[in-house]
């Protein structure tokens, strides 16, 4: 059976990705991190009046003499305070953010003037209309401000505020199942029997999915018999919205996962042509999403990171980016070209002239979790390809990947 290539896997997972359509309505205080379900439109402008850029005086010039010139100063007027009509040839005292008033047509700020005895001289030139902030020219009243599917920051909570939207309509977080398998699993904190390895992978895909903003349901450690994997993967089903395993995706005799998901439904693709991660598969148990990661834990991080979460985020309702890779030379040679598409942990060091290039972590197989830690980015290598030390290369930096 052929590998299938990254590409096709990963274009695979998103075309069978099928936002869901549980939603609900919170406070804005609420919705951090949450996915909006609707799209907004602006209810009203934004400003909602003509008001003042700067502190200063709003002036209503009949024509605009050469500078300077004095006015006299007719009434003062704060932020939240209508002003009078203004006079031709008058002033009045304005604060940032003050209405203005009928017959403004300038707005001088406070530095480039002089306030005495209930006059003000103008001490700079003086252009129609300057520091006045037009109604709506931010937001337009029915334009629309927050696409559905973006996944809501500060910054967009504040706009829905600055709109008077108290609450937004969000995608009900997805729930997610995760097990383990393998009797050589033991939990942190627990003597390590010889034999045993630490259950790391539990750690990494939880904190990962909780980043997503993925509601977890940790169905623990699964024992590796046919039993006990179909009976996990059955409850996981029947409780959440998509099931996540580690290990047990291989061929091994003590490898129970694939059988049993075809036995409660079925596998649309395993084992992609990249390094590491190859055993990776997808499918469906009874009606929920399956994806079993492969239990080596570079493996598992690697293939969540660039397979399984773009396909979590388009499940969640928002948009999952294509890979964003920059080109940097090397720091480092690569002899061995693998018929698999690899990628490979790496860090950008500074180089003597000060420029950026990308060093390699000496150790790259698929348990070396150091690498993992060390590394700020990965080198994505394309198959049969070597790599001499100054050749550009392409860098996907894990900021970008997991945020």
């Amino acid at each position: 059976m052929s590998l299938m290539t990254f590409d096709a896997a990963r274009q695979a997972l998103l075309d069978a990705a099928q936002p869901h359509n549980h939603y609900e309505l919170l406070p804005l205080l609420n919705c951090d991190g949450r996915v909006l379900a609707t799209a907004i439109d602006a209810p009203i402008d934004v400003p909602g009046f003509d008001n003042s850029a700067m502190d200063g005086f709003a002036l209503h010039l009949s024509h605009f003499d050469a500078v300077p010139f004095d006015l006299p100063v007719v009434q003062r007027i704060t932020a939240g305070q209508n002003g009078h009509p203004l006079p031709a040839d008058t002033a009045a005292r304005i604060f940032t953010g003050a209405p203005i008033p009928p017959g403004c047509n300038a707005v001088v700020p406070q530095e480039e003037a002089e306030a005495y005895d209930g006059r003000v001289q103008i001490k700079a030139t003086i252009n129609p209309h300057q520091h006045i902030r037009r109604r709506g020219e931010d937001i337009a009243q029915g334009s629309q401000v927050l696409q559905a599917g973006q996944r809501l920051a500060p910054q967009h909570l504040s706009l829905a505020a600055s709109l008077g939207i108290a609450s937004l309509s969000v995608f009900r977080p997805l729930r997610v199942g995760l097990l383990c398998t393998g009797d050589e699993l033991i939990q942190p904190g627990q003597p390590l029997p010889p034999g045993a390895i630490y259950n790391s992978n539990q750690f990494a895909i939880t904190t990962l999915l909780g980043r997503l903003g993925c509601s977890v349901h940790d169905f623990g450690q699964v024992a590796d018999t046919h039993a006990a994997t179909l009976a996990a993967l059955q409850q996981a089903a029947s409780e959440c919205d998509v099931v996540i395993s580690c290990g047990g995706v291989s061929v091994g005799e003590e490898d129970h996962v694939k059988a049993a998901v075809n036995e409660l439904g079925h596998l649309d693709l395993w084992r992609i042509a990249i390094k590491p991660g190859k055993p990776l598969a997808f499918g469906k148990v009874g009606n929920a999403d399956f994806i079993g990661l492969p239990g080596n834990p570079v493996s598992a991080f690697l293939t969540f990171v660039l397979l399984a979460r773009p396909f979590l985020q388009k499940r969640m309702g928002t948009h999952a980016l294509p890979l964003q890779a920059i080109t940097l030379p090397a720091a480092f040679t690569w002899p061995r070209a693998d018929k698999r598409r690899e990628f490979l942990r790496a860090r950008l060091a500074q180089q003597a002239d000060g420029t950026l290039a990308v060093a390699l972590y000496p150790q790259q197989g698929s348990a070396v979790m150091s690498g993992l830690a060390w590394a700020d980015g990965l080198v994505d290598l394309p198959s049969d390809t070597v790599v001499h030390a100054g050749q550009s290369i392409c860098y996907l930096s894990l900021d970008s990947l997991l945020n």
